[in-house]
Order: C-alpha cells, then sequence, then structure tokens
C-alpha cells in the first residue's frame, strides 16, 4: 500500500478526465489520473468516430483515447490503474482510497467519472452493438442516411433522438411498451407533426436480429404487451433510449445530486458546492453527452483548479 499526492487528484479517464489532466500538467499541477474501470471511458467500446474535430477522416475511438492518454503523459501526467472505493471531501486534501489499498490525496479533486448508458439486457444487444445497436443517436444516426431505424424507449430522450435521426432516415419507428409516452408534451407535439415518424406502442423488445460479421442488425423482435404475439420490425439501426446512469454512487450523500443521479454544478461551471472539488464529463451532464463537450468541461475543471490552488498559496503567503 502507497500514499500518492498530487496538487490535482483526477477520478476517471475518459475525454473529460484527459483534457482536465492536460491542462493541469501544463499548468504545474503534476496530476494523477486514477483510471478506474474503464480506462478511455465509453469511447474505449466506440469504434467509428466521425464527430471529433480534427479530423477529416473516421478515427477509431480507442485510437482516440490512447493519443489522449499520450498527451497527458507527455506534458506531466501520471496515470495509475485502480478503482476508487472511498472518497473523504473533508479537504483539502480530499483522499480517495482505491482497491489496491493504496490511498490517494489531492489538493484540488476532479470528478470525471463519467455515466453508462441503460441496455434493456436482451438477445444480440451486445453482439451487435456496434453493428446495428447503438444508445448514441447523435453520435451514430450519421451512419443509416436513408436506412430505416428505430427507437427504444418513452421519455425525453427517446423522442428528442427519433427527431434527430429524421434528419438522416426517411423511416423512424419508436418502439414503446406502455401507450403514452412520458416526455414532454412540446416534444410530443414535434414527434406527431413528423411525417417520418411511426410508433409501435404497447411493445417490448425481445431481442436484436441479425448477423454480426455480415450486414448487422436486420430487425427487431418484439412483443405485444397485450396480446403476447411477436413480431419482428424490419431495421438497419436501433437505438436504445432508456436513460443514461451516471457514475455517482462513490458521492452519494457527499456532493448534491439531482434526481438523475448527476452531480450538481454552479450554472456554466464544473465547480461543485464543495470549493476545490469539480465534476466534468457526463458525470455532470446529462444534455449534451458528447466527447468534445466533455473534453471542454475538463479543460473548465483543470483551470479553475489552477485557479483554487494559486489563491491558496497567496493566502497562505498572506
Amino acid at each position: 500500500m502507497a500514499t500518492h499526492t498530487t496538487r490535482m487528484l483526477i477520478i476517471g479517464s475518459g475525454p473529460a478526465g484527459l483534457s482536465a489532466a492536460i491542462y493541469g500538467a501544463r499548468a504545474g499541477l503534476a496530476p494523477i489520473v486514477v483510471q478506474g474501470l474503464q480506462p478511455g471511458g465509453q469511447l474505449t467500446i466506440t469504434t467509428d468516430v466521425e464527430n471529433y474535430p480534427g479530423f477529416r477522416d473516421v478515427i477509431q475511438g480507442p485510437w482516440l483515447m490512447q493519443e489522449m492518454q499520450a498527451q497527458a503523459e507527455h506534458v506531466g501526467t501520471r496515470m495509475l490503474w485502480d478503482t476508487i472505493t472511498e472518497i473523504d471531501l473533508s479537504g483539502p486534501p480530499f483522499r480517495a482510497i482505491g482497491d489496491s489499498g493504496d490511498i490517494y490525496e489531492g489538493e484540488t479533486l476532479v470528478i470525471a467519472t463519467g455515466a453508462q448508458a441503460k441496455w434493456l439486457g436482451v438477445d444480440g444487444e451486445q453482439t451487435l452493438s456496434g453493428k446495428g445497436v447503438s444508445a448514441c443517436a447523435t453520435c451514430d444516426g450519421f451512419f443509416y442516411r436513408g436506412k430505416k431505424v428505430v427507437v427504444i424507449g418513452g421519455g425525453n430522450t427517446a423522442v428528442e433522438e427519433a427527431l434527430y435521426l429524421t434528419n438522416h432516415s426517411p423511416d423512424v419507428t419508436v418502439i414503446h411498451r406502455r401507450d403514452s409516452f412520458r416526455a414532454e408534451k412540446i416534444l410530443q407535439d414535434r414527434l406527431f407533426a413528423n411525417e417520418k415518424v411511426s410508433v409501435a406502442w404497447n411493445k417490448a423488445v425481445k431481442s436484436f436480429v441479425g448477423d454480426p460479421a455480415s450486414g448487422g442488425l436486420t430487425g427487431v423482435e418484439v412483443v405485444d404487451t397485450e396480446t403476447g404475439e411477436t413480431s419482428i420490425i424490419p431495421a438497419d439501426g436501433a437505438f436504445v433510449a432508456i436513460g443514461h446512469a451516471p457514475a455517482t454512487e462513490l458521492f452519494k450523500g457527499k456532493l448534491e445530486l439531482d434526481s438523475s443521479g448527476y452531480i450538481v454544478v454552479q450554472p456554466g461551471t464544473p465547480k461543485t458546492a464543495i470549493p476545490g472539488v469539480f465534476a466534468c464529463g457526463d458525470v455532470m451532464d446529462h444534455t449534451y453527452r458528447q466527447a468534445v463537450t466533455a473534453a471542454g468541461t475538463g479543460c473548465m475543471a483543470a483551470l479553475d483548479a489552477e485557479r483554487f490552488v494559486a489563491e491558496r498559496e497567496f493566502a497562505a503567503k498572506g
């Protein structure tokens, strides 16, 4: 067991955490990044990335995260492989304990633990993931130009994703297990007014159909929740839109979380209610959830952390 101390401790190693590390390292804060269960974050399970600025051709998500990590290390970041199991926010210094037993202390703390898409857990979902099945229309909708797609869900996310997909697809079907949506009325009105959208009411997804080796998804098998009948809705792309789960279990009772479990920050900033503790990326952003916005808030967190350290040092000299 060892104790690691730093002026900036970052938990999470996706675009938000690594961008914070790059800026923090360049400011001389010698950050430590604790990588967590999924080093590189959600982009490591995203193959084709077409919307990250600076690359004219499609790039691979894992490659982009490797490059970000290499850049962070090049400017002075230490990457440590551990999973944080306990946190003490009574600092500074803020204290985290890893699964390894190691202790991490930071004069500032940047939380970049991200969020995971919720999945249905049905047959074909994982084997066809990235081959027709996705949880992000704004990430992957472009690949289904002119093709038939379905969206699964009934809340704001599902309706917004369906409306977004009409920019690319002439045939969008929303599959919902009930006979009405939970989404806001204004969104529902827009959906029902769009000729490209149809709704399959009272349908629960039983499986995703297709062959990952040859062409991917071909359809979605559904069960009628009233009659029990099964049928297949043909589709080239299926978007699971039943929400995201932010990785905030560690912070329950220690930081303010909203009703969906996201960390609450001061509007327009990554600042939490505890001075010196910052949250960035998908753990605090349930609206945009893009790699580029995560990277932007990571930059903001590092700049605010640098100011926090400078002000404390100035006051100490007092």
